[in-house]
């Protein structure tokens, strides 16, 4: 099964902000972020590469299999997991977003859970949620996007 054409028409290039919660408590860390989106395996997956700052430059990449309302995706990136792949499965929710869930290891304790919803639009969202032991929910990462504007190759003119 392809990716639906709703989420074909994301692919190109993405610029944004992004905002960084380490706990609640502590001060939000906003740095730019840009995404590629790009259709992968003959249109089969959807693949975001995002890229942000936190001490030095990050990047991430969410790997997404869309059948029907079921979705199975594989997050991994340079600054959280380290060498770690993290399946998400999840679901398209009756407006279009997709609401994948996850966990990792913190220890000494037991695994945490994680959320990533992507809401997609003019407008790109893209948010990440950690889910302690105990159920409770704090928004981790917020990610807002535009489509980037292709500037004109130097020296074409435009009609």
């Amino acid at each position: 099964m392809s990716v639906p054409e709703k989420y074909k028409e994301l692919s190109g290039n993405w610029q944004g902000v992004n905002r960084l919660w380490l706990t609640p408590a502590e001060p939000v860390r906003i740095s730019e972020t840009t995404a590629t989106i790009s259709l992968a395996c003959r249109d089969h997956f959807l693949l975001i590469r995002n890229a942000w700052f936190e001490e030095k430059p990050q990047e991430g990449m969410l790997l997404l299999g869309l059948m029907g309302d079921q979705v199975n995706a594989t997050w991994i990136d340079s600054w959280h997991n380290g060498d770690a792949m993290m399946t998400c499965p999840g679901i398209v929710t009756p407006e279009g977003a997709l609401s994948l869930r996850g966990s990792y290891p913190a220890p000494p304790g037991p695994d945490w859970g994680w959320r990533i919803e992507l809401t997609p639009g003019e407008v790109l969202r893209i948010s990440m949620v950690n889910i302690l032991p105990d159920g409770q929910e704090y928004l981790a990462v917020e990610a807002i996007y535009t489509r980037q504007v292709e500037q004109p190759a130097h020296g074409t003119q435009s009609s």
